[in-house]
Formats: structure tokens, C-alpha cells, sequence
């Protein structure tokens, strides 16, 4: 297999960049000056070498603990519970959330083969009872896919024995859709979590 090939290959396995976009990217770096694939090239090698995750809530960091684990501004009484890293920095670029996070690295998925010890769930309750009762609400932000749903109730079960108030995401229809174009499970959702005005 050739350079060309190898890269294209490599290139293609990221998300969403599928074979055409993959060719484009490595036709692109063969136009610029080599500085600039050497510079993307160094830039990669330093993630995979610093980059890790965070020891207490699993988002990526390159110190032991995130600057969100360390930030004594955040209120340590309320823990968001995530799929991945990639939904903190969403749930982050809001503003509106001041609490910790908890990164499970997936969700269950027994036709995967991926059950609640492939998932940081124990770290989830070593970190609600090692909190003497400070931590007192989870707020699951799990997907809502089939998966993200059982990982929730899953997580639910085994929470609200520790003491811990179990809230969910709500759910419902995007600003500025229309509601002819709403699916009939968001729809449903957004009338059962309908609030007071």
C-alpha cells in the first residue's frame, strides 16, 4: 500500500470524513508547504502523548485532574453524568450548567458486549460516597437513544440508594421547529415535561 493510500486510509477512519473527504484532506496537505504537515503531524503525536483522561471525571485533560475537577467555583453539590467527553464541552459552551461532570465512556449496549463494568459507573459511586453526602443531585445527560435511555434507568437504581437526587435532561421540541415536523416521540415527551409558565 502506498503513502498516499495509508494516509487516505487513516484519515477516512475519523468521524464523519468519509472516502471522498479523505482524498481532499490529503490532496490539500500535498499542496502546502511541508512545515504545515510536519506541524499537524507534531501537533497529533503531542495529543496522543499528554493528552489522558481526567483521574477523578474522565473528560481529557494533560494534568492529573481537569480544570473543572479543580475549579473551586463549580458546585460541588450537582454531578452531570455523560456519555463521553465530546458532551461536556457541549454541555460547557451553554454557560448555564457550574456543577461537575462524570464521563461514563459509552453506554450500555449488550449486543455490543458493553455492560456497566465497561462503563465508569463504579468511579460514579466511589465519588458519591466518598462526597460524605455534599454531592446531592446527578443529572443524567445520557443520549436519548434506546442505549442512552437504559443506561439512565441503569443508573438511576443504582444511585438513589446512595441518597442522591436523580434528575434527567429535559426533553422536547427545538427552538424555532415546526411542530408538523416533530417526530411523535419528541412530541410526546415535550407534552409529559410540559412546566408552569
Amino acid at each position: 500500500m502506498s503513502v498516499l493510500d495509508e494516509v487516505t486510509r487513516e484519515l477516512g477512519r475519523l468521524p464523519g470524513v468519509g472516502p471522498k473527504t479523505a482524498t481532499r484532506l490529503v490532496h490539500h496537505l500535498l499542496r502546502e508547504p511541508k512545515e504545515s504537515s510536519f506541524r499537524l503531524a507534531a501537533a497529533i503525536r503531542e495529543l496522543a502523548e499528554r493528552v489522558h483522561p481526567c483521574a477523578r471525571c474522565g473528560t481529557y485533560t494533560e494534568a492529573e485532574l481537569c480544570h473543572i475537577c479543580t475549579d473551586p467555583k463549580r458546585d460541588r453539590t450537582v454531578v452531570c453524568v455523560v456519555e463521553n467527553a465530546f458532551d461536556v464541552h457541549a454541555i460547557e459552551k451553554t454557560g448555564e450548567f457550574r456543577g461537575l461532570f462524570h464521563v461514563l465512556g459509552g453506554r450500555l449496549s449488550p449486543l455490543d458486549g458493553i455492560g456497566p463494568e465497561e462503563l465508569a459507573i463504579e468511579s460514579l459511586l466511589q465519588r458519591v460516597r466518598a462526597s460524605n453526602g455534599e454531592l446531592e443531585e446527578a443529572i443524567l445527560a445520557t443520549h436519548p437513544s434506546v442505549e442512552g435511555e437504559a443506561t439512565a434507568v441503569y443508573l438511576e437504581g443504582v444511585l438513589r440508594p446512595e441518597g442522591v437526587r436523580v434528575t434527567r435532561l429535559a426533553r422536547g421540541i427545538p427552538m424555532g421547529s415546526d411542530l408538523e415536523y416533530v417526530d411523535g416521540s419528541t412530541l410526546a415527551e415535550a407534552l409529559s415535561g410540559r412546566r408552569e409558565m
